[in-house]
């Protein structure tokens, strides 16, 4: 969606780039080739951006609202081949 793209750009593109390929030496995993580090479906991305279980990305429960990490999910979900 429009609004989970622009939460995207403004949230974790500093790490993940604009276009969520990753950035390794700030320890941003490539977001778009398919490869689910832990689940591929919208609910595990939402629980790994919500309370990330390993690595140097924050948490981001208490800082998005519900609704916003719900549409930031659905799109790194896209990002990645999901379905």
């Amino acid at each position: 969606s429009e609004t989970g793209a622009k939460l995207f750009a403004d949230q974790c593109a500093a790490c993940h780039g604009d276009d969520g390929r990753g950035n390794r030496e700030l320890g941003g995993p490539n977001l778009a080739d398919g490869i689910w580090l832990h689940g591929a479906s919208r609910e595990a991305v939402a629980a790994q951006i919500a309370n990330p279980r390993h690595g140097v990305m924050p948490a981001w429960e208490g800082r998005l609202d519900a609704v916003s990490l719900k549409m930031v999910a659905a799109y790194v979900h896209a990002l990645g081949g999901g379905k």
